[in-house]
């Protein structure tokens, strides 16, 4: 297997943006079983380890890449710049679709802080040294630690944490004020100044690739990565005391948390999927949502809202879906569930074909 190729990158990929596809895409979001539901405020549930763990193997994926022989760097900027780029404007095509009302468009969004969060640790893969990249990382969470717990917020006065009144929410006032997340519209989890702990998720991806992929004692580096997961855990469950695991803010700790058990995870996947070279049918599919995984998202997007907007009678597509689930199995959340599973099916489609092909889309 190349190794640029690794089987248990794809594999985790395509179980994360499965989960996410899941996760995004219940039949009626007044029925969801609580562990495909995003904590309230504080704490974390399995749907709040989907997006971190996507970023984090961003990461993963960064640390595989070196320069071509010969390749100069205004070339290798050229390719991250424009790769970011791409991922922000699709992320802005998928909140404008299907109205593309630009005065009112939600500028932050999913696939934006992912582009962000691969242009900065991309250019820090190649312009900066590991050393350098980890003191980054400690100061990146420190400084936002005492942005959010510390720094007075103008208009509300002392520090806190609370959804509109924070520092993040009022930062990102000043800078998106108009163009924030439709159900909230006066904060936004994807901000910009929640963007800054997010890059240390990704720089953990990329120094646990640096961990496993630079050595040739692979059990070994497997097993330092267990320890470290097993450190910063612990790091971030401590830290959650005064600053608590949120997603929304993304905060110093939850980035810790979140980021060791991505790296156990991937651990064992790369153990048993590139070390022992152990194959199942049960993979198979989280391979195919792995290679073509942003074009999985992409569509599963489109396909969202076109169900939600396109009326037949009174009533839209994924309504009409969803009330003949219920009348089948007489359970709405059940429905909403077997529903939420027929759309990640539904998406498989396009990518199971393009795998076929041997069709890799690359942003």
């Amino acid at each position: 297997m190349k190794k640029d190729r690794l089987l248990s990158l794809d594999v985790f990929r395509g179980i994360t943006i499965a989960a996410m596809i899941l996760v995004n895409d219940p039949g009626s979001w007044s029925y969801v079983y609580s562990p495909l539901l995003h904590a309230k405020w504080h704490g974390c549930t399995p749907t709040d380890l989907v997006f971190p763990f996507f970023l984090f193997m961003v990461g993963v994926a960064v640390s595989l890449g070196s320069p071509k022989e010969g390749e100069d760097r205004k070339k290798i900027t050229y390719k991250i710049i424009k790769r970011s780029l791409y991922l922000f404007l699709i992320g802005l095509f998928l909140n404008a679709f299907p109205y593309f009302e630009l005065s009112t468009l939600r500028i932050p969004g999913v696939l934006q802080r992912i582009g962000l969060v691969f242009l900065v640790i991309g250019l820090m893969h190649h312009y900066i040294s590991t050393q350098t990249q980890i003191i980054t990382s400690a100061g990146l969470l420190v400084l936002y630690w005492l942005l959010m717990t510390f720094m007075p917020v103008p208009d509300f006065g002392v520090a806190n944490l609370e959804p509109e009144t924070n520092f993040a929410a009022w930062f990102d006032r000043l800078f998106l004020s108009g163009h924030m997340w439709k159900y909230s519209k006066t904060w936004d989890p994807e901000g910009l100044l929640s963007t800054l702990p997010s890059i240390v998720t990704g720089l953990l991806g990329m120094f646990t690739g640096k961990l496993l992929f630079g050595t040739d004692d692979k059990l070994s580096g497997i097993v330092r990565l267990f320890v470290l997961a097993n450190v910063i855990i612990a790091l971030g469950l401590a830290w959650d005391m005064t600053f608590p695991i949120n997603k929304s803010l993304w905060t110093s700790s939850f980035v810790l948390y979140t980021a060791g058990i991505a790296m156990h995870f991937f651990a064992v996947l790369y153990w048993v999927l590139d070390i022992k070279k152990y194959r199942t049918d049960f993979t198979f599919p989280f391979q195919v949502f792995g290679s073509n995984a942003i074009t999985a998202y992409a569509l599963s997007g489109v396909l969202a809202t076109t169900f939600g907007v396109i009326k037949i009678g009174d009533e839209s597509i994924q309504g009409i879906l969803f009330n003949s689930l219920f009348n089948l199995f007489g359970d709405h959340h059940f429905a909403s569930l077997v529903y939420a599973l027929a759309f990640v099916a539904v998406c498989y489609v396009p990518v199971w074909v393009l795998y076929r092909r041997n069709i890799f889309i690359k942003v």
